[in-house]
């Protein structure tokens, strides 16, 4: 049903601890996914086999060693053996909301991207799974002391196969990729899907030690500097607030936007505009039903 392939950085120290925390979580969903982890970072080809993963060590990066979104999602595409995709950071806690939303949009048959926001909490320790209330218990130290993110943080990508052909050669981990990807979802006609009401994303918070400038070099560094070069135009940068549909407990329900929002994706697709104008014009779409 899904393939889940992530980039992990080096298994050292605190990151060590959550990325075995989030890849054993994905190993616990229902719905049995199929999980690749690429790169050749310390710890990567050892934790692929202490879980039983894939493990494909050679991925384009950029000349300071962060992987490309291009030959990464391309190569996911063509090992995967599903037709969903999801791409998730290697510190993401996937939980059994997740595979419900995964098995109930599996049903449609038409190109889409589900996304949504994460909820960011301290975790400094292995989760022990052997308590029959792990998940739980993370729930509800989500709910007392988590923090959710702003609809431009997002950490997972559901998508279906043939969204990650022909990618921009961007550098994953730097600013401005993620949202870029939920645009070109949009100009590849498919519908995104916010479906951060339904699914719980934990992000475990954690340093920049791994970047040799920290945060000050994810975040403005010369890669994202080049990210915001390749992108282009602002309107390419989309959030979940630019969704064609929600999740919600009955199904998709389709999303109106905010008047400027209207205004952003009519500037992101020109040709849009004047079925822009026609739609709010006319009466609603039925609940559910693709985007145009």
């Amino acid at each position: 049903m899904l393939t889940i392939f992530a980039t992990p950085k080096a298994f050292r120290g605190h990151i060590d601890v959550i990325q075995r925390n989030a890849i054993k979580s994905w190993t616990l969903l229902s719905i049995n996914p199929e999980i690749i982890l690429f790169g050749d970072d310390e710890g990567t080809p050892e934790v692929a086999r202490e879980f039983g993963l894939q493990h494909i060590p050679a991925v384009a990066r950029s000349d300071s060693g962060a992987p490309l979104v291009n030959d990464l999602f391309a190569q996911a595409e063509r090992l995967s053996r599903n037709n969903l995709l999801c791409y998730a950071n290697a510190d993401i806690l996937l939980l059994s909301d997740f595979a419900s939303a995964v098995q109930r949009i599996a049903q449609l048959h038409y190109p889409l991207l589900m996304v949504g926001q994460r909820t960011d909490v301290n975790i400094t320790a292995r989760i022990d799974r052997t308590r029959p209330d792990w998940e739980q218990d993370l729930r509800r130290q989500a709910q007392t002391l988590g923090t959710l993110r702003p609809p431009n943080a997002i950490d997972y990508f559901v998508f279906t196969k043939g969204l990650g052909s022909n990618l921009l050669p961007l550098a994953l981990g730097r600013r401005g990729w993620d949202n870029w990807f939920l645009w070109h979802a949009r100009s590849q006609r498919a519908a995104v899907i916010d479906a951060s009401r339904e699914v719980l994303a934990l992000h475990q918070n954690h340093d920049y030690s791994h970047h040799p400038a920290g945060s000050k070099g994810v975040f403005a560094g010369p890669e994202a500097q080049r990210n915001r070069e390749l992108i282009g135009e602002w309107y390419h940068l989309h959030t979940t607030e630019d969704a064609t549909h929600r999740l919600t407990p009955r199904g998709l329900a389709r999303r109106y936007l905010h008047p400027w929002l209207v205004v952003k994706r009519a500037w992101s697709h020109p040709r849009g505009m004047v079925l822009l104008v026609f739609k709010l014009l006319s009466r609603p779409f039925r609940r559910g039903s693709p985007p145009t």
